[in-house]
């Protein structure tokens, strides 16, 4: 039995939810967002509450009973607000800015990186080191956030690179000189 999926989405003030074929539509002031359901689960809306419910007892629906609940309760959230990630630039000379729909970064190559954003996301960029990306599909957002710290990871020897602001790097020693030397 799944407590999760169980769980009814409350849908916030300002948000319509409509069931539409095969899946789940959210339009809200911060967009408009639509999540299908896999087969097998089917939702419906009352009392400003959306209800994710399956239709049998099989090992694969059961199992994504939770994520589908899990997926339309995110989507709901993000059409009220947006979610947000935040990313810092670490290195001499790393610097990033926002041109358009796009960013522009230095990370040390011989040219900048031309980054462009998806439709649904935005950009602000503080300090030129401190990249934050908001939009309302958590999943895109998250995915473009990872696609940013792919262009230069965080080196473990010097720190330097792209990392989420809550991220800790784990800090190498290196080569020590003398060490060993006859």
């Amino acid at each position: 039995m799944s407590r999760i999926g169980n769980k009814p989405v409350v849908i916030p003030q300002g948000v319509k939810v409509q069931v539409v074929d095969r899946g789940v539509s959210a339009e809200g002031p911060k967009g408009k967002l639509v999540q299908p359901l896999p087969p097998g689960l089917s939702a419906k809306v009352e009392d400003s509450r959306v209800i994710i419910s399956r239709a049998g007892e099989d090992r694969k629906v059961r199992a994504l009973h939770g994520l589908a609940r899990s997926l339309v309760q995110n989507m709901v959230a993000g059409v009220k607000e947006p979610f947000e990630r935040k990313l810092e630039i670490v290195g001499i000379g790393y610097r990033a800015q926002v041109q358009g729909r796009a960013i522009q970064l230095a990370l040390g190559y011989s040219h900048p990186v031309i980054f462009p954003l998806p439709d649904g996301i935005t950009a602000e960029i503080d300090k030129q080191t401190l990249i934050t990306l908001r939009g309302a599909d958590k999943a895109l957002l998250g995915e473009t956030a990872a696609k940013l710290r792919m262009l230069r990871k965080p080196d473990p020897y010097k720190g330097k690179g792209i990392k989420y602001s809550d991220e800790v790097v784990r800090r190498k020693v290196g080569k020590k000189a003398g060490a060993g030397a006859k």
